[in-house]
């Protein structure tokens, strides 16, 4: 079982940065690891995917090219890089961990953290 808290989040203008990270409890080795965001009333939806090794990575249309995952398996860490922020990228960021797919829906994740609120003002 792996323990996951995420960090990073908080209010920012639109156009700004931020990085959010994920540490884990154990090392992240064996999981895929994926960012989702929930936004008041509306579904929890994928944000990006990496997959064990780092080398495939997935991104949703909405972010794709403001956006990347990385991890950094020595750390137990993975992290969202934010950027040209969008008041519509407002939502709780949550990370989360897969032991066997890498995919889309949360239904496949297995650990989950907390959240972290992001809010892009306009």
């Amino acid at each position: 079982q792996v323990q996951l808290i995420e960090s990073g989040g908080g209010l920012v203008q639109a156009g700004g940065s931020l990085r959010l990270s994920c540490a884990a409890s154990t090392s992240t080795r064996i999981y895929h690891m994926a960012w989702f965001r929930q936004a008041p009333g509306k579904e929890r939806v994928v944000v990006a995917t990496t997959s064990r090794s780092g080398a495939s990575t997935f991104y949703a249309d909405s972010v794709k090219g403001r956006f990347t995952i990385s991890r950094v398996t020595s750390e137990n860490t993975v992290y969202l890089q934010m950027s040209s922020l969008k008041p519509e990228d407002t939502a709780v960021y949550y990370c989360a961990a897969s032991r066997s797919v890498q995919w889309t829906r949360p239904i496949a994740y297995d650990y989950w953290g907390q959240g972290t609120q992001v809010t892009v003002s306009s």
